[in-house]
């Protein structure tokens, strides 16, 4: 089991961070926020597939406008992105704005970062100091030569020491950059002085393999230290990909258990199906399902029952046939061609019946 760090638990919108919640999920919206009818699609789509808080982009006026809609709107709590103009961090939160994101080196005047934290605590808004390289301050810069992970710890722990000298402690941090050592060494130091809640993730991921990897890495190595309270896994894909992904991260650590988690061996010379075909047909058919369940897809019954045991339900594959397994116990044989539509109607009935995985399907609204 993992030992999460200790923190002060804080409330976005209704959804708890830190203390004894769960990880919370998050993403970003890629739609222009002023296009309501898109970015609520968009926000929709990233809640139906977990995601518990998102953010939305607000570099124009009529963005951060459309705001009092969206939020009324949402399905989850709204968190408006702000960064070089203070006037719409006011205009979001008198918008409803559940959460703010500022990065305060962006801003400059340690006055007017003081007066949105005054406003914030009026309203009840969230709010998460950002840092990264592109917004340290010119003394740290200068002081460290280049936006090392010291200095990025050291402008999240000034910035956050403001914070509670002026008696604010709704906020989390994230201390963000796109190379994963640096970022974890960054997260390390912070943690280790203080019990404010982290927002983790690995900035500008890129797509595809490289940025599911690098997320994964630079999240994993965080969390597996019981590091990072809340997360993001930031790809140049459809943000929806970013909540499954976050899922798979959480699940194969097991701090967290939503949907179906597939067990499938590797290919060898023994399988007598076209095993990846079976796996794509398997994800394609159980996508909808959102209870906690291990399903085993095994190439062949040498091995099969006994290692995937600890999976809900699965299947055996061999030349023409595949036996159909529950809780480590065959169940029956079933032929080649119906072996998918057999494990479907099973785990149909497994869901109706109210058996699987312990474990808990979301976090969102407020729910731990």
């Amino acid at each position: 089991m993992i030992k999460r760090r200790k923190t002060r638990q804080i409330n976005v919108g209704g959804v708890k961070i830190g203390g004894d919640a769960p990880v919370v999920v998050q993403s970003m919206t890629s739609t222009k926020t002023r296009d309501l009818d898109a970015t609520l699609s968009q926000i929709r789509q990233l809640a139906e597939a977990g995601c518990e808080l998102v953010r939305v982009a607000v570099p124009h006026r009529e963005d951060v406008e459309a705001l009092g809609e969206i939020v009324k709107r949402s399905p989850i709590p709204v968190i408006a992105d702000i960064h070089f103009a203070p006037s719409y961090a006011f205009l979001a939160m008198e918008m409803g704005a559940h959460g703010i994101r500022i990065n305060p080196g962006n801003i400059g005047k340690e006055e007017i970062v003081r007066e949105i934290v005054e406003e914030a605590r009026k309203r009840g808004v969230a709010i998460r100091i950002g840092v990264n390289s592109g917004s340290l301050e010119k003394d740290l810069l200068e002081r460290y030569g280049h936006p090392c992970a010291e200095a990025l710890a050291h402008s999240a722990l000034r910035w956050s020491e403001k914070f509670e000298k002026w008696g604010f402690t709704n906020y989390k941090v994230s201390i963000k950059g796109s190379d994963v050592l640096q970022n974890v060494k960054a997260n390390v130091i912070f943690a280790e002085r203080t019990d404010v809640p982290l927002h983790i993730g690995i900035t500008e991921a890129g797509m595809g393999t490289q940025g599911i990897v690098k997320s994964s890495v630079g999240i994993g190595i965080l969390l597996h230290m019981g590091i990072g309270d809340t997360l993001r896994v930031s790809l140049t894909e459809d943000p929806v990909k970013e909540v499954e992904v976050a899922y798979e991260i959480l699940k194969s650590l097991g701090l967290r258990r939503r949907g179906v988690e597939i067990i499938a061996c590797p290919t060898c010379g023994r399988i007598e199906v076209d095993l990846q075909k079976v796996v794509r047909e398997v994800e394609r058919k159980l996508k909808g399902v959102k209870k906690p369940l291990k399903v085993a897809v095994m190439g062949c019954v040498v091995n099969a029952i006994g290692e995937a045991r600890e999976a809900d339900i699965g299947l055996a594959c061999g030349r023409g046939f595949a036996w159909l397994f529950k809780g480590g116990k065959p169940l029956r044989k079933v032929e080649e061609g119906r072996m998918v539509d057999e494990l479907l109607k099973e785990i149909q009935n497994m869901e109706r019946d109210g058996k699987g995985s312990s474990g808990e399907e979301g976090n969102t609204k407020g729910t731990p």
